[in-house]
């Protein structure tokens, strides 16, 4: 098959495994029918069954992965329509995206540690809870591994988006703020997919809690590293 059109084939096979695992979500509404999720576990059986090896999908799943640039950046319209109320809680908001950066790559490198995990693979899953562009360059810089480290941020970000709504009623956290806060440092872009189906200001929350998460993350990495030895 010519790689046109094996790209527009792969292209075509995971928008309506998507689309089609999207209409299930909506209808059933289940954290662990998160689109997601089922989307990239059906698209692995598919490739498994019809014996397609990984290289020749990403022949047209690099057209979707570059879309996650201008979707990122689409981001900032729901923070424009909610500028006044941002500007109006800017301690509270980069308050607890700075206890939440912080205390993600702290746990998550103690606990590696604690269950004697190799010293690269360590390096690579502390950014888990930063956007895959940016866990992918602050893995690369503390040392680790890109692949590895872009594992751990889409295991985080379906965790955390799947466990949210339980974590959620258990510790009643019923503000918008309180939500979006969480589900953008703790799960990046997963966790704001999640957050716009509570509010637009839980999204708008979500968004910024990314962004911050993101920017604080890169900075913070090399610090927590260097205290904490890992």
């Amino acid at each position: 098959m010519p790689q046109v059109l094996l790209a527009f084939f792969m292209i075509l096979l995971t928008v309506v495994v998507y689309f089609a695992m999207t209409k299930l979500y909506k209808r059933y509404s289940y954290s662990y029918l998160l689109p997601i999720l089922t989307t990239s576990v059906l698209i692995i059986i598919i490739l498994l069954l019809l014996n397609i090896p990984y290289k020749n999908y990403m022949m047209g799943g690099q057209w979707i992965n570059s879309l996650l640039g201008p979707a990122v950046a689409a981001l900032a319209y729901p923070l424009y329509k909610q500028r006044h109320f941002l500007m109006n809680n800017l301690f509270t908001i980069v308050g607890g995206v700075l206890i939440a950066t912080i205390s993600g790559m702290v746990s998550i490198g103690l606990l590696a540690k604690i269950f004697g995990i190799n010293h690269t693979l360590i390096l690579s899953i502390i950014p888990k809870s930063l956007t895959t562009p940016v866990a992918m360059e602050v893995a690369k810089g503390l040392g680790g591994n890109a692949s590895i480290a872009i594992f751990s941020v889409v295991i985080a970000g379906i965790l955390g988006a799947i466990a949210a709504p339980t974590i959620f009623k258990f510790m009643r956290v019923h503000s918008p703020i309180g939500r979006g806060i969480a589900l953008g440092s703790a799960s990046h872009s997963m966790g704001t997919s999640k957050a716009a189906e509570y509010s637009e200001l839980t999204f708008s929350m979500s968004s910024v809690s990314m962004a911050l998460c993101a920017i604080i993350g890169t900075f913070l990495g090399p610090i927590v590293v260097r205290l904490f030895h890992f």
